[in-house]
């Protein structure tokens, strides 16, 4: 069951860096998950464990089963779909939320532990592949620069550069320039010694202000979210509409992720992180949770050198340090996380190269996917755009041989989707 390698002491030592890194990277998520999980009317000072403990799990087994360097935790935009769709739109409880967290992650195993995984996986066009790699990349790129503080909402733009004389920005720039010099020079663990470097010279200035503090006496009430789900509307409408469309972005986005933080991974490999990134989005629902998906940001860990599971357990034992260190967190600046999101970002739009600019059926799809990931900020939505874009372009460029039964079947339950979206 459990294919973790041994290693050396030296490449214990690489995957160690690299899984701290990689928290360190996606650390953000325990905060701001508890912030978006609390406008669904779920207990702040609870739902922070559900995040914790859902993040120990997934990356600790992650790593033992699939033997892969990938984080699991609760995902950006799954979350927001939580609140803002299922909750604040279709009006469901956030009880009833989780029991359509937990249907769609049954619908997610079905599709993991059944030739379906491997179909879908097959018949997916290596522009799409690449494109989605490409958008993630762009994605990340652009989490990096708002959590830095370099940009921010425009008055006439969707963004506009941030006031270079603000003193995060000064920070931010600060850390990128030594981060980037740390990186070009091969310095082993460059991500994680600009964090700790930055972090040092922000509370040495006073420029960290902790508006956040959680204490473990809240464990003792954690039975207030654990195993609340409320299946009372199962037959409804709106929760119905919520399994289908959550059940898509699930499967799909994990699908895409996987995929591009593994683009060499052999099939067994990716089909074991595929079904353990299944297993824990359904106890995530259990645990009082927005669902789980693999984080983008494990791609920090993987560029420091982590290819095995020991970056995923290392990830995990440090969320459970994070549960030791809960009124410290709050002390580690966005300025500091930013550049290791930002350069990993512009490492995966590497991937573009791959792409067939002679063939504008080839590469306008992938083209969709990289210009509306970033710019929805939603991996889904821009995937969906992209699935759905490739047969079209295809057919009309009279290359229907190059189409596939069940890549027209994929591309039609991504317009199905939008579809649902649209509804919802």
């Amino acid at each position: 069951m459990f294919r973790i390698k041994k290693l050396t002491k030296e490449g214990l030592k690489r995957e160690i860096v690299a899984g701290t890194t990689s928290f360190f990277a996606i650390s953000y998520i325990i905060m701001v998950n508890t912030v978006i999980l609390s406008e669904a009317g779920m207990p702040k000072e609870l739902t922070i464990f559900g995040t914790i403990f859902i993040s120990i799990i997934g990356s600790i087994l992650m790593g033992l089963i699939a033997d892969a360097p990938i984080v699991l935790t609760t995902g950006m935009g799954v979350n927001s779909f939580f609140t803002y769709t299922l909750v604040l739109s279709l009006g469901l409880s956030w009880q009833e939320a989780l029991a359509v967290s937990f249907c769609a992650g049954v619908v997610y195993l079905i599709v993991a532990f059944t030739k379906l995984s491997k179909l879908f996986a097959e018949v997916v066009p290596e522009t799409l592949k690449a494109g989605i790699t490409v958008g993630i990349g762009f994605f990340l790129v652009l989490i990096g620069l708002e959590k830095g503080h370099l940009i921010l909402r425009g008055e006439h733009t969707f963004t506009q550069l941030a006031p270079l004389n603000d003193s995060l920005t000064i920070l931010t720039l600060f850390s990128l320039l030594l981060t980037v010099f740390l990186f070009i020079k091969g310095i082993q663990g460059s991500f994680f010694i600009g964090i700790v470097v930055v972090t040092a010279v922000a509370n040495l200035l006073g420029l960290v202000d902790p508006t956040e503090h959680f204490s473990l006496g809240s464990l003792k009430n954690v039975s207030q979210i654990f195993l609340e789900l409320d299946f009372s509307s199962m037959l409804s409408k709106s929760f119905l509409l919520g399994v289908f469309a959550l059940s898509m972005i699930l499967i799909f986005e994990s699908m895409g992720i996987l995929k591009g933080l593994m683009p060499e991974a052999d099939e067994d490999k990716y089909l074991r992180a595929y079904r353990v990134t299944g297993l824990i989005t359904l106890l995530s629902s259990l645990f009082g949770t927005s669902p789980t998906i693999a984080a983008a940001e494990s791609a920090t860990g993987i560029e420091e050198g982590g290819r095995t599971g020991w970056t995923a357990i290392t990830s995990g034992i440090c969320f459970f340090l994070a549960l030791l260190a809960l009124p410290f967190l709050s002390y580690i600046p966005d300025s500091a996380l930013a550049p290791a999101i930002i350069i990993t970002g512009f490492l995966m739009i590497q991937q573009v190269k791959s792409l067939n600019f002679s063939d504008f059926s080839d590469y306008f799809p992938a083209m969709l996917m990289i210009v509306l990931i970033p710019f929805t900020m939603n991996i889904s939505d821009g995937m969906a755009f992209g699935f759905v874009a490739y047969p079209l372009t295809k057919w009309i460029a009279g290359k229907k041989n190059q189409l596939s039964l069940p890549m027209w079947l994929i591309s039609g339950l991504f317009l199905v989707y939008l579809i649902v979206n649209v509804l919802i």
